[in-house]
């Protein structure tokens, strides 16, 4: 009998460097951790990599003239409103600087009292105290300081973010407002550059209804190489970038479905085993205390192999367990009649209410969540993670 569900291990690799052949590294730390700490592989293991490993070895940069570049081809004029962009230093203040070099005049549209990730201006509840309808008041910078009393002070870092991004930019072209409307934009200017991530849709969708003459995306820049060599991303553009020095970023990698495929079947060349590969970034989880939701990258994992699509088939274990309980079962029936279920589950043959409460998540969204959980963004070293046991259950 298995005693053991599912074990996760983080694997310790090389670090990875442009032009590196990621795939034959990823093997070669896989076999070798295998050796090493004396496990073997199964059928419907998991492989994760890390973004950033693959983009990295892709060399997929862009530098801040790049961006501006980018920035003039769709805003000849140099005049422009930017929205809802993230308060990161590493997620967004490298991209700001590529924007502002491409402008005469920024306007830009924060939002309060914290962004779309949950990184916040101002602490929310001074918010409810003045009693400002956050829904529908704009505010200039000025006013907005005023009300607040200067405690515009990221509870992380310390940072004055709105002041940080106006240096960024420069004082005498920028223009700062506070608000929650995509289209309080439109009051100052026509033309508008989205910086949201998740609720970029929605944002273009209402900016268009409401008169602006042009809306782009940060997904719209950079989506095709500057000149030969350079950095971009068709799908995703300049979302999901991370910084890579003070004057470049790190796009979200290219060709991930290729490379999920291409390690699976390596994998079964070398072990002889069908294993699941995913590419991963953040995962999509909320931090309880400090409110903020890791997920920036625009989703978790941009290329999974097909048996990662879906979502779990699961019965909520408890509630059998409860039911059978209130029945008056003994241990030993409940438990044979538990078993008796999950082995039905496939068959559609257990009653519903069996499986509420297992929110339908997207299973690459839960293991890319689990993957980034097991390596971190510090000094783990494992940008390689190997998931085993995550598809048995109780009946195993």
């Amino acid at each position: 009998m298995r005693t053991v569900g599912t074990v996760v291990r983080g694997i310790r690799c090389p670090i990875f460097r442009q032009g590196n052949d990621l795939i034959e590294q990823v093997i070669e730390a896989l076999l070798e951790a295998a050796q090493h700490e004396g496990f073997e592989f199964r059928d419907h293991d998991v492989v994760g990599i890390t973004e950033s490993a693959l983009a990295r070895t892709q060399g997929n940069y862009v530098s801040v003239d790049e961006i501006a570049a980018a920035v003039k081809e769709k805003f000849p004029e140099g005049e422009l409103g930017l929205i809802f962009p993230i308060l990161s230093r590493n997620r967004f203040a490298v991209l700001l600087k590529g924007i502002a070099k491409a402008c005469k005049k920024l306007h830009l549209l924060l939002s309060y009292p914290a962004d779309e990730v949950g990184n916040h201006l101002v602490d929310p509840d001074l918010i409810d105290d003045l009693e400002i309808d956050a829904g529908t008041e704009v505010f200039d910078e000025a006013s907005f300081r005023s009300l607040v009393g200067g405690k515009i002070c990221h509870p992380f870092t310390g940072l004055d973010y709105i002041a940080l991004y106006k240096d960024i930019i420069g004082p005498d072209k920028a223009d700062i407002y506070l608000g929650n409307d995509p289209r309080s934009i439109l009051k100052y200017c026509k033309k508008v550059l989205v910086a949201d991530v998740h609720s970029r849709k929605r944002s273009r969708k209402l900016l268009l209804k409401a008169g602006a003459e042009l809306v782009c995306g940060l997904d719209e820049l950079c989506t095709s190489p500057a000149h030969e060599g350079a950095g971009y991303n068709e799908v995703y553009g300049l979302l999901g970038s991370n910084l890579a020095s003070e004057d470049s970023v790190k796009l979200f990698p290219r060709n991930c479905q290729e490379l999920v495929d291409s390690v699976q079947r390596r994998l079964k060349e070398c072990t002889g085993k069908n294993i699941e590969v995913m590419v991963y970034g953040d995962g999509a989880f909320k931090d309880p205390v400090g409110k903020i939701w890791e997920l920036a990258d625009p989703v978790v994992s941009p290329g999974y192999t097909a048996g990662l699509a879906g979502t779990p088939c699961e019965l909520k274990l408890k509630f059998l367990a409860d039911e059978a309980t209130r029945a008056g079962q003994d241990p030993k029936t409940v438990e044979a009649d538990i078993l008796t279920k999950i082995r039905q589950k496939q068959t559609g043959s257990v009653a519903e209410r069996a499986s509420l409460g297992t929110t339908p998540r997207q299973l690459s969204d839960l293991l890319g969540s689990l993957c980034d959980l097991t390596s971190g963004s510090g000094d783990k070293g494992t940008p390689v993670v190997l998931i085993q046991g995550y598809f048995d259950n109780f009946a195993d």
